[in-house]
């Protein structure tokens, strides 16, 4: 085990959450984007 905590450590995780994060919420936004898109084609009539 070290006895010092190495700034990469932290560097690697703020990086890691905010990959993730931004994934997410990408990910979030396409199936909300679908979700209004199918409401939309069914209050037409398509």
């Amino acid at each position: 085990m070290r006895e010092g905590l190495e700034q990469w450590d932290y560097v690697a995780a703020a990086l890691t959450i905010g990959v993730v994060g931004t994934l997410l919420l990408v990910g979030w936004t396409l199936v909300a984007m679908v979700r209004a898109e199918r409401r939309r084609d069914k209050v037409r009539g398509k």
